[in-house]
């Protein structure tokens, strides 16, 4: 959540495709809209989208609410109300000032876009909200594209680097997947050099679920229904959902 300085910096600043102010407190036709498009993240700059309840969008000065507990809890129902899908992920809090309260609507740009609201993909274009054109709903397509993992590739949340057998990767798994000019080479840290393989998600900093599998050293706590099927001829894991 950002603290009251970082408020006093959006409210002073002009609206921008992360910010958007508003003294409604009853127009959930356009919280969806703003909520839909800063889940597009059409300008793609991976950071939160804030949509500033309770400020004027012209002067960026203070409507003076008063944030009840039913009006929040209105904004967040948005979120699983069923008209912005896929859900987007967003948090809804309050921060008191001298002049009134303000109601924070942060929310995460979207993993697999494009976003809908009612149907429509809306985006920013600037300070300004817009549906989306033929070219830009191809774009965000094509993110949603570049975003999909393979299972093996995903990160393994609740994992950490302590879960791993390290030894097992440097010693087994490295000599025979690197020549061996290369690993004298190679002095960078264990993060990266797993990484390197997609054993590793950095920007998660856990191991992925193909490093889970291979040297995880309790696999069946974070996959307790994966088991080793033996063929005549080959060996492999299945997982099971």
């Amino acid at each position: 959540m950002i603290s009251k300085d970082e408020l006093l910096e959006l409210m002073t600043d002009i609206e921008s495709d992360r910010v958007e102010r508003t003294i409604s407190t009853d127009d959930t036709n356009k919280f969806g809209e703003a909520i839909c498009a800063f889940s597009n993240d059409m300008a793609n700059h991976k950071k939160p989208g804030y949509l500033l309840i309770g400020v004027h969008d012209k002067t960026g000065e203070l409507s003076g609410l008063k944030a009840t507990d039913k009006l929040l809890k209105n904004i967040a129902a948005i979120r699983s109300d069923g008209n912005v899908l896929p859900q987007p992920v967003m948090t809804v809090h309050k921060i008191a000032l001298d002049k009134g309260d303000v109601i924070v609507v942060e929310v995460t740009p979207a993993h697999f876009p494009p976003v809908r609201y009612k149907g429509n993909i809306w985006i920013r274009v600037g300070p300004r909200r817009a549906i989306a054109n033929e070219v830009e709903e191809r774009l965000l397509t094509e993110k949603r594209t570049s975003n999909a993992k393979t299972f093996d590739e995903q990160p393994c949340f609740g994992s950490t680097i302590e879960d791993l057998n390290i030894n097992l990767f440097k010693m087994i798994y490295l000599p025979k997947a690197i020549s061996k000019e290369t690993l004298t080479k190679d002095d960078r840290d264990i993060k990266l050099q797993l990484a390197s393989l997609r054993f590793y998600d950095l920007v998660h900093d856990c191991p992925t679920n193909a490093g889970i599998l291979m040297f995880g050293n309790n696999v069946r706590y974070f996959f307790p229904v994966a088991y080793v099927q033996k063929a005549p001829d080959t060996c492999f894991l299945t997982y099971r959902r």
